[in-house]
């Protein structure tokens, strides 16, 4: 059996079990971002994130845009 990576999360630092080589069992693929999501927070990280950052991150967005 392999083991995953223990990384931490590049905005809480938070412990993330990373599944590169399995993408669709990883925690972030289960959050959905559409492209501008993915830009906005790409710009901000380059690292991995939690689910629960992704989410924050996209609700982030979300609220900038109705400021704008």
């Amino acid at each position: 059996m392999v083991k995953h990576e223990i990384i931490p999360c590049e905005r809480c630092n938070g412990r993330i079990e990373c599944k590169a080589n399995s993408y669709t069992k990883c925690q972030c693929s289960k959050v959905s971002l559409n492209l501008n999501e993915v830009q906005y927070v790409s710009e901000r990280f380059d690292g991995c994130l939690c689910a629960a950052c992704l989410l924050a991150l996209k609700e982030e967005y979300r609220q900038m845009l109705k400021e704008c």
